[in-house]
């Protein structure tokens, strides 16, 4: 049994004023034991979506999933099931089943198969790896299709 319980939650987090993440969760659910962690779940259809910010103020990225799963003793946060990462600063939307952030290792990876849109470019891959900021995001022996304007 859930210990906590919110819904229609939206955390924020800054550091020194400087806002760094907004977290949108139809449910929040805190758990005890037998591990420390925080269920993060859809609701009606309304999914978990994460919003991070680069230090010009504006979305570097965004992150949403049909549920998220925090370990609140590790600092690791889990989000799964239809994940999808729209980076601004490139254009690319990238599609996964999971993804793993480690904030202690700062960063954020996948080991599943990925598929990456930008424009009319799509192309798969064998994992995900960024940084926490998703300033450096690369895919993992990319390929695909390339369409080059001549």
């Amino acid at each position: 049994m859930a210990t906590q319980e919110v819904r229609n939650a939206q955390v924020r987090r800054s550091e020194y004023g400087k806002l760094q993440l907004e977290l949108d969760a139809p449910i929040i659910q805190k758990y005890e034991k037998p591990k420390a962690k925080t269920l993060y779940k859809s609701n009606h259809g309304q999914r978990v979506q994460l919003r991070l910010y680069g230090d010009d103020h504006n979305v570097r990225s965004i992150i949403e999933a049909s549920y998220a799963i925090s370990f609140d003793d590790l600092d690791i946060m889990e989000a799964h099931d239809s994940v999808v990462v729209i980076d601004f600063s490139n254009g690319d939307t990238i599609y996964l089943e999971d993804l793993i952030w480690n904030s202690n290792e700062d960063r954020i990876y996948s080991d599943h198969p990925v598929r990456a849109k930008n424009g009319k470019r799509i192309t798969e891959g064998d994992g995900f790896v960024s940084d926490q900021r998703m300033e450096n995001i690369q895919i993992i022996h990319q390929r695909g299709i390339i369409e080059f304007e001549e």
